[in-house]
């Protein structure tokens, strides 16, 4: 394993620990299922998305750091054709990448096919810092070959991929925290991040909520195109998190994989 990826994993790892016992301490809300019963698939799914990539990395000659180095060394890529200092073309290049987050995830609940893959993220009947890791490996690759392309149309240096793999994983993991922060700081922390209590109005089973609030780091992109749901129309005490499978399927990992073939 190479330094960045030792990096990267000893900062998610950090931050997981982190907010893991922070929700813990003070809990947004009530689990509706236990860790116990929950974690395991939500984990596993993250084993699997490592090994997906791992896998993906065989087929494809780079992945997301390799290909800002290739970009770099061809001069391909709007960033490699301007002479403009480096931290307004690393500012630029995590705003870039932040805003296709944002767009990439609109567009899953949007397109009925992908919505398929996405819905395994939002079946998770409780929202907790597991939450940020349960993604269906099918859909972990394509955002991966999605973010490929856009690093070889952006060119981004390859120290600006890395902090914005940081950025937004470690912004994924507080974000789906069950954690309550005081009201002050979570409206002063949502003029420009996403925090737990806006992204969970995204997780609600009614559909008008959780097509919204697609932000993962900066808030800024839902404020500007109208997709800001402030607060929950029931309350975050009285919402109820996941979608119409309200039992114990969610948190069965084969169910999970499975979810996006069924046809219900």
């Amino acid at each position: 394993m190479d330094h960045e990826s030792l990096l990267r994993l000893a900062v998610f790892l950090g931050l997981f620990g982190l907010f893991a016992a922070a929700e813990a301490w003070a809990p947004r809300r009530v689990r509706r299922m236990t860790r116990g019963r929950r974690w395991p698939a939500n984990l596993s799914m993250s084993v699997l998305n490592i090994v997906t990539l791992r896998l993906l990395a065989f087929g494809l000659p780079l992945l997301a750091m390799g290909a800002a180095l290739d970009a770099a060394e061809h001069g391909w890529g709007l960033l490699n054709h301007l002479n403009w200092p480096g931290w307004l073309e690393g500012l630029l290049a995590v705003l870039v990448l932040d805003f296709a987050i944002w767009l990439q995830h609109l567009i899953t609940h949007k397109v009925p096919l992908l919505w398929r893959l996405h819905r395994v993220h939002h079946a998770d009947r409780d929202m907790d810092v597991t939450t940020a890791v349960r993604f269906h490996p099918v859909e972990i690759a394509l955002s991966m070959l999605l973010k490929i392309g856009l690093i070889y149309l952006l060119g981004p240096s390859a120290l600006a991929v890395l902090l914005f793999e940081v950025l937004l994983n470690g912004t994924a993991l507080f974000n789906h925290a069950n954690l309550a922060l005081p009201g002050w700081l979570d409206r002063t922390l949502r003029r420009l991040l996403v925090t737990p209590d806006m992204h969970r109005v995204h997780h609600s089973v009614l559909r008008r909520e959780h097509d919204s609030n697609y932000g993962f780091a900066l808030s800024i992109w839902d404020r500007m195109f109208g997709t800001y749901t402030d607060q929950p129309g029931g309350g975050h005490d009285g919402m109820t998190v996941g979608l119409r499978w309200q039992d114990g399927r969610p948190a069965r990992l084969g169910w999970s994989l499975r979810l996006p073939f069924r046809r219900f």
